[in-house]
């Protein structure tokens, strides 16, 4: 009875054929079938996998309990033919190709059926048998293949226009199949006019329905668990939207070293949790909300920071090369007007919007941004969390500077991604420190107001960056840096180095200065797991007022080797050594250091160890030691060690 049904063309064959082609193209299901594993040519698509529902094991409905196969049994027993013309038929053809058919196991042990597309997305309907390149007249099952085709209009090919009929399928492939044709069988009838649905072909469809009813039975249950499942997860889900990730940080830091007769500082424990909701409106873009607390100490004069108690901090701000990785910029301190932060205060961080316009460009803007949101990070060592302990470790110095890297999100920006090409990348962008101010606050200091970065969009510091990213083999990535800022008073604003707050020597504070600054960094790959990367940089600063004149030249540079999978997967080390900061030229008014400066080229020494607990816990041990810290000879060498532990989630 089987090998009849099998070669019948009208029979059996129409379902048989159909179950591996019909309205879903073939999908490749069990993977212990050597046939089943060419994926050249197919996309699987399990996006709408709880949507099976929607296409019922029967669309004609008597009423709301009874399957509408009672329609087709009515049908059989009377002797009525149904009709139906060409031009509704074209019509089901459309609302069958707009179905979806997947289904996933009920558990990995079972096999899983997917709706498989074209790149397009789109099915390959074919209206004529001789469209598919491998079926040819001889073959046993050309005449029920022909009917589908030609009568049916149900077969959709493969998109290199084969039909590959002789490949395996298992049970559950057949009742999807079978499901498939069920449907399509009542959209002719529910469309019928003029042509015939055979009688024959419905007396199958019950037989069919009979023999594979535990198969159709089991479809359902997968289909009915499914959709319980996703409206429990739709009734609890925090927004249809937005995402929420978390990043949790607990460190303890000792030090010992610092400024001749200092004593060591106790070792400290601190923490900085961060939490971004990342919202999507159409799929393609990005809005970034993020809120930030941290215990972090230093105010105005740094009282409380490590780097104070090293005495290695500038009198201001604790600017040092002794600050770690994740230690925001302004600790304890609102710098735009000067007010005092308490520990572990709540503060937006962040609010950044990203969204494409055309193919290869994307636009971003926002009120709490930092130029390394813009800039892809080349240094493997970038990772406030999980890589580089150490804030000189993380990135360039040309990234930094005008506040870039506050860890506060300290200006408001917006600017440009044009990817010209997968190798080449160009973004750019303009940001202002005090846009949300209207006005300068009365001077607290001799041209050093109480909203010190100044105000207005285009009246306060502000600072015009941009990144050429390269990438000319699979094993480099280069990175090219320029920015131009404008600072309202006399600093870098990198927050690298204690000269960083009087980036001119022996110049008032409260003069202006512009800034020209270049950088390269570069990250070569030797392999998976072992990569060399540093960086280059250069600062030039100039008097803005023409009130004085004065220049200043700084560098610094950075070379290390960084390493994955050690020990264990997902574990990473480095190790790095390099030039902090460091003013190598000056002229006019400004000086080669403050008064009683030792100078002496500054070096950094750093190694660390990131262990991977698990997927969402790494601790991270690691110290670096500073040489001659700040640039000054009578400063004694400077170690830090660090033990970091990072959740996120």
């Amino acid at each position: 009875m089987k090998k009849y049904l099998l070669a019948s063309a009208g029979g059996a064959s129409f379902l048989c054929l159909l179950a591996s082609s019909i309205c879903v193209k073939a999908a490749p299901v069990n993977p212990m079938v050597p046939d089943l594993q060419e994926k050249s040519e197919l996309k699987i698509n399990n996006s709408n996998a709880y949507n099976v529902k929607n296409v019922n094991i029967f669309d004609i409905k008597v009423n709301n309990e009874n399957p509408d196969w009672n329609n087709i049994q009515n049908l059989l027993d009377s002797d009525k033919q149904i009709p139906f013309t060409a031009d509704k038929q074209k019509d089901s053809k459309k609302v069958a190709q707009k179905k979806t058919e997947n289904l996933n196991g009920a558990n990995s042990n079972q096999p899983s059926l997917n709706e498989t597309t074209t790149e397009s997305g789109e099915a390959d309907q074919v209206t004529s048998v001789s469209q598919l390149s491998d079926v040819q007249p001889t073959d046993w099952a050309f005449q029920a293949l022909q009917s589908l085709v030609e009568r049916y209009g149900c077969i959709a090919g493969y998109p290199n226009g084969t039909y590959r009929g002789n490949r395996a399928m298992t049970r559950y492939e057949f009742a999807a199949g079978l499901n498939a044709c069920l449907e399509r069988v009542n959209e002719l009838i529910a469309t019928a006019t003029n042509d015939l649905v055979r009688k024959q072909d419905l007396e199958t469809l019950r037989r069919l329905q009979e023999e594979f009813s535990t198969e159709l039975a089991t479809l359902r249950g997968r289909v009915d668990a499914v959709e319980a499942k996703t409206a429990e997860l739709e009734a609890n889900q925090f927004s249809t939207t937005t995402k929420l990730q978390g990043e949790a940080i607990f460190a303890g830091i000792g030090a010992t070293g610092g400024a001749p007769g200092r004593s060591d500082p106790n070792i400290i424990l601190v923490d900085r949790i961060r939490l971004n909701l990342n919202t999507s409106f159409t799929g393609k873009d990005l809005l970034i909300t993020g809120l930030q607390a941290h215990n972090f100490l230093g105010g105005v004069t740094g009282s409380g920071s490590l780097q104070e108690s090293l005495g290695l901090a500038s009198p201001l701000l604790s600017a040092s090369s002794a600050r770690t990785s994740f230690e925001p910029q302004f600790p304890g301190l609102d710098v735009k007007t000067l007010s005092a932060r308490g520990a572990n205060s709540v503060e937006l961080y962040k609010l950044l919007y990203i969204f494409p316009v055309a193919n290869k460009l994307t636009l971003f803007a926002g009120t709490g941004a930092e130029v390394s949101d813009a800039f892809p990070a080349i240094l493997p060592f970038y990772g406030e969390g999980q890589e580089s302990i150490s804030r000189f470790g993380n990135l360039n110095p040309v990234v930094r500077v005008s506040g870039g890297t506050s860890g506060v999100g300290l200006a408001s920006a917006a600017g440009f991604i044009f990817n010209l090409s997968d190798s080449i990348d160009l973004r750019a962008l303009y940001g202002s420190v005090n846009a949300n101010l209207p006005a300068n606050a009365p001077d607290i200091l001799p041209g050093v107001s109480n909203t010190p970065l100044g105000s207005g969009v285009f009246g306060g510091s502000s600072v015009v960056a941009a990144q050429l990213t390269l990438k000319p083999s699979k094993s480099i990535d280069i990175g090219l840096n320029y920015a131009n800022s404008y600072h309202e008073i006399n600093i870098l604003g990198t927050g690298l180095t204690s000269s960083d707050i009087g980036a001119l020597s022996g110049v008032n504070l409260g003069i202006p200065v512009k800034l020209n600054s270049v950088g390269g960094s570069v990250n070569f790959r030797f392999s998976d797991k072992l990569s060399l990367a540093g960086y280059g940089a250069a600062i030039f600063v100039d008097d803005s007022s023409g009130r004085v004149n004065a220049s200043s030249t700084f560098t610094s540079w950075m070379a290390g080797l960084h390493f994955k999978d050690i020990i264990g997967k997902g574990n990473t080390a480095g190790i790095l050594f390099g030039q902090p900061l460091y003013r190598t030229d000056a002229s006019g008014a400004a000086n080669l250091a403050d008064p009683g400066v030792r100078r002496t080229t500054p070096y950094h020494l750093e190694g660390y160890f990131k262990f991977r607990v698990n997927d969402n816990i790494s601790i991270t041990p690691g110290a670096f030691v500073l040489f001659n810290p700040e640039g000054d000879s009578r400063n004694d060498t400077t170690t830090v060690g660090v033990l970091r532990t990072t959740f996120t989630f």
